[in-house]
This record gives structure tokens, C-alpha cells and sequence, in this order.
């Protein structure tokens, strides 16, 4: 026995780098920072709206109209929907199995469910407001 183990060297700030695993991984946990951000704006709209001012709420509306916070919200959208939703699609049949009796229901099926029910309701809350007559 070996009083001296080998110890693998292992960075402490990029670690995540070296598996694509790891950096999808990473990926998904950054999505905090954006949820944080967003209870952070819902907050601060709320305290706008309490405070009861229609000059201060038209301010709030403006701010929120900057070209930079359009470009935020645009990433923010782009990154939620494409890249999040994808992933939790696809761990779906993972995490819910269907069974139908005593066959389990195929994964492309609980998926494709999932895309379905997203259309459905997205066709939904266009019809809501009024962007579909």
C-alpha cells in the first residue's frame, strides 16, 4: 500500500469545462441568476403598482422599454423557452413514466404529448390577447 495516493489534479474555477455534460449542466443552473432577476422586477412592479401613481407605473413601463432591458428580456425568453424547455422535455419521460395498463408508454410519446399541450396552450394565451382573432 501506498502511503502516497495519486490525487488527481482538478481545477476549482473551470472543472465544468472539460465535459460538455458538465457545461450543460452549468447552463441549466445559471437559469437561477435569470429567475432572481425576474422575482427581483416582478417585486419592484408590484411596489410601483401599490404605491398607486399612474406617473410613476408609466416610468416603470419606460424603463422596461430601454433597449437594453428589451435586449435582456429577449435573451432571457430565448434562453427559458429554447434551451430550458427542450431539456426538461426530454427528462419528462424520466421523471413521469406513463403506464397504460401493463405497457409503459413510449418516451417519443410523453414528449410529443408535452410539445402538444405547449402549442395548445401557447395558441391559448395568444387567443387570450388577442393576437389570434
Amino acid at each position: 500500500m501506498s502511503r502516497r495516493p495519486y490525487i488527481r489534479p482538478v481545477s476549482n474555477t473551470t472543472w465544468y469545462m472539460q465535459n460538455s455534460r458538465y457545461r450543460r449542466y452549468i447552463l441549466r443552473e445559471v437559469t437561477c441568476l435569470l429567475v432572481g432577476f425576474y422575482c427581483f422586477l416582478t417585486i419592484w412592479a408590484l411596489a410601483v403598482l401599490a404605491a398607486g401613481s399612474p406617473d410613476r407605473w408609466a416610468e416603470f413601463l419606460r424603463s422596461q422599454q430601454n433597449p437594453v432591458m428589451v435586449g435582456v428580456h429577449a435573451v432571457a425568453l430565448i434562453y427559458f423557452l429554447i434551451y430550458m424547455t427542450f431539456d426538461w422535455f426530454k427528462l419528462a419521460p424520466k421523471a413521469m413514466p406513463v403506464q397504460l395498463g401493463e405497457k409503459k408508454a413510449s418516451d417519443r410519446s410523453i414528449v410529443v404529448a408535452h410539445y402538444v399541450v405547449w402549442a395548445l396552450l401557447t395558441a391559448f394565451v395568444a387567443w387570450l390577447v388577442g393576437v389570434i382573432p
